[in-house]
Parts: C-alpha cells; structure tokens; sequence
C-alpha cells in the first residue's frame, strides 16, 4: 500500500533542498568540500579543458609552490616500437569531463584537503632527440620532489616513466605498482635502450628502483622472452590469467606484501587493459584486464606510502570512441586519491 505519510514528509524534507544539501553524515561532509564555494559550479564541458578539472598552473611558474600534487603532461613517443601516437595522450585526457571530483569506493575528495594544480605539459628543448627529452622530464619532475609536490604524469610512451623514476628515487630507491601487458624490462635494441620497452631495467641499474619491491601485473603476449630481467632481478610478475584464477583480493594482498611499507611509485600503461576497454594504444594485446579489476587494485593501494605515478601509452587516434582516455582519467583520479591518502598520513 503507497504510504502518503511518508511521501508527505520526503516532500516536506526535499521539495525545496538544495543540490548541496544532504542528510546523511557522510555525503554531508562530501558535499562541504565539493560546494565550499557555493552551489555553483562551472559546466564540465566549458572553461580550459585541464587534467581531472583541476586548476591550470603552467610550467611558466615552475617553483611548484603550494602545490601538494602536480597533474603534467608528457607529450612525447620517440621511444615506441610499433604505433606512434602517444604523443597526444595528455591532450586526449585533458578533454574527458566529469571524473571526480568525489572518490566512492575510497570516500574521499582528494581536491578537498590538498593543492591540486594542472602545470602544464613537460617544456621539451626539442621534439626529436629521445636523450634530450629524458633529460628534460627528469628536470622538470625533479623541480617537484624538491618542492615537495607529488608529481602525477600523463604520457607519453612508458619510455618517459626512466626520466621521472630518476627524479623521484634519486635519493633512496622507490617500489612499483606496474600495471600493464609488458614488463617493459628488455636490453638494447638497435643500439638503444632507452626505448619503451625498458625502463624498468634501467631503473633498477641506476639503482633508483628496487626490484624486491616491484610488482608487474597484467602481463601477457608475445614478449614473454623478452622479460628474464624481470624474474633474475626478484621482480614479482603477476600474468593477466593469473589475475582471473587468484582473483583481485588475491592480487591486492600480494601487491601490498611486495610493496611494504616502503614508497612506491605506480606506474599504468593503458594496454594492461584489454583492448575492449582500451583500444587505443601502440601496443594492444588481448586478453588483458577489464577495466574493474584494473580500478579494484589500484584502490586496494589505499593507505600505501605512494609518492608518484602515471599513466602512458594513451594513443587516441587508434581510439574512434575514446574510451581510452576515459579510462587513463579515472586511473589519474584514482592514482591521486591515493597520494592524498599518503600526504593526509604523513602529517599525522
């Protein structure tokens, strides 16, 4: 039987509410911070299209002052060994609207308590030389560990991931969460070995990336031979079938026994994913993860000490719906949750 009681007092309560306003607790505190400045907010698709909606502080001002967590763009694929393209990443993930700004699975506004700002993209002295351009990532990511500012990159081939793990694990060496179809730990090719498919390598050679504290999730394809240095160097390498047999609580468990208490930076190339959820990229392999279960672990990082992370490979000319880029917001989104929820506890 219809109760009009009820629906009488629901009118009562929410007939002249406004969108601000909540009663539950929870929600109520969300919304304080999400409408600290009034019920008004600018349309998601006007304005400056920046990363995750987040105020635009370019490199001009590059002392990173009063910025607790830098949103960047690293336009550059001279590493690739297949599709180029990647370049445009950053500019493809700038356009998604409406990502954030409230965290549900986590219950967080990470704007809410820290200084997020979009700085820009990396200042590239030339957009032909592959050395010149580490060099310039490295500069500009270590000006914010200097600062103190987390830096959260958008790329890029996973070549640029070397550059920025320099910077960030220059003073000790950093633990990885890497989610991706390739462990992206192989040798020269060609009399390089600075191209995409290494970095991991040479991270742990220059002694800025500890191979003990390294997880690579979601690996599979035709590349497995390529990938010895992964397992002699003590890496622990979870298969995108394996995921499905173990299960993502498994998987979670593994990843934070891996990591530690240690930081640990994240790294997440788009191909991790299976094509169906991400199929623009250089590199695609089927079989990979549903976006679900790749947003499931990331969350599970939740309380970890996560100093840095990024997310590469986005090419999305390969992309005709662009959910590509859909899917490397949310991972940006859910990457700086959890650097607020490491800054909120280091200042306890």
């Amino acid at each position: 039987m219809f109760d009009h009681r009820k629906l009488e007092r629901l009118r009562e309560r929410y007939a002249h509410s406004r969108g601000d306003e909540a009663a539950n607790p929870d929600f109520a505190r969300v919304a304080s911070l999400v409408f600290r400045d009034g019920d008004v907010r600018q349309a998601p698709y006007a304005g400056l299209a920046t990363l995750l909606k987040a105020p635009y502080r370019p490199e001009s001002a590059p002392d990173f002052t009063g910025i607790d967590m830098a949103l960047y763009g690293i336009p550059m694929d001279l590493g690739v060994t297949n599709r180029s393209g990647a370049r445009f990443g950053p500019r493809a993930v700038r356009g998604v609207e409406r990502v954030g700004p409230y965290e549900h699975v986590l219950g967080l506004v990470p704007s809410g308590d820290h200084a997020v700002a979009d700085v820009g993209d990396v200042p590239f002295r030339s957009r032909f030389d592959l050395a010149q351009a580490h060099e310039d990532i490295e500069r500009f990511v270590g000006a914010m560990v200097a600062a103190g500012t987390v830096p959260l990159g958008v790329g890029g081939d996973h070549s640029v991931t070397l550059p920025v793990l320099r910077a960030v694990g220059r003073s000790r060496p950093v633990g990885l969460i890497h989610i991706d179809a390739h462990c992206d730990t192989g040798g020269s090719f060609e009399g390089c070995k600075f191209h995409h498919g290494g970095p991991f390598r040479q991270a742990v050679l220059d002694g800025v990336l500890d191979p003990e504290r390294t997880i690579q999730i979601g690996i599979r394809g035709n590349s497995e031979y390529l990938w010895d240095f992964s397992y002699e160097s003590g890496m622990t390498v979870i298969h995108a079938e394996e995921v499905e047999l173990m299960g993502v609580r498994a998987v979670v468990d593994r990843m934070r026994q891996v990591i530690g208490d240690g930081p640990t930076y994240v790294s997440f190339d788009v191909d991790g994913l299976d094509p169906a959820f991400a199929p623009g990229t250089g590199t695609p392999e089927v079989g990979g993860l549903t976006s679900a279960q790749a947003l499931a672990i990331l969350r599970g990082a939740a309380g970890a000490d996560i100093v840095g992370g990024d997310v590469v490979e986005v090419a999305p000319q390969y992309d005709p719906t662009s959910n590509t880029a859909q899917v490397a917001a949310q991972v940006l989104f859910e990457i700086l949750s959890l650097t607020a929820i490491a800054r909120s506890r280091s200042r306890i």
